[in-house]
């Protein structure tokens, strides 16, 4: 039996409001982080400390940008007025679109050819098996050309 480690994160819709003085209530998510390809690979000694940095970096704008399939709609609309949370709504809305700018910034910068793999392992979850799969590549290809992958995404966010 695998031992699950846990994490807990600030929710990606959540920001810090620099207004406001005192506390603030952040929705809280725990996350199993052996759950995730690259942390199996990284913890396996197949992926660099900054090829993981950068690839939990990629993952979290996406999720932070809300690019990801959603399974019903949202009901929760931006307050009116700023005593009532609108300065957080909007908050929230900016660190949404700052981070749906980086996301697209680093996938072109990673390239059209890695791009692929980068997507469906780091950002959809699916495993190395399935996306090689999926994009028709012989099999064991998808370590190396991941990690080349995440080798241009270090460059950009810094992280070698």
């Amino acid at each position: 039996m695998t031992q699950r480690r846990l994490a807990t994160r600030i929710h990606p819709d959540d920001g810090l409001d620099p207004d406001k003085i005192g506390s603030q209530t952040m929705r809280r998510v725990t996350v199993n982080i052996a759950e995730s390809p690259i942390a199996w690979l990284a913890a396996r000694g197949m992926l660099t400390a900054g090829q993981l940095a950068a690839g939990e970096r990629l993952r979290a704008d996406y999720e932070r940008a809300g690019l990801s399939a959603r399974v019903t709609m949202r009901w929760d609309a931006a307050p009116p007025a700023k005593s009532r949370g609108g300065g957080r709504a909007l908050d929230a809305s900016l660190a949404r679109i700052d981070a749906h700018r980086r996301f697209h910034a680093a996938i072109d910068q990673v390239g059209p050819g890695l791009a692929d793999i980068c997507w469906r392992v780091v950002c959809a979850g699916e495993g190395i098996g399935g996306a090689e799969k999926a994009l028709g590549w012989p099999s064991r290809s998808g370590k190396l050309v991941l990690g080349l992958a995440l080798d241009r995404l270090a460059r950009f966010y810094g992280t070698r």
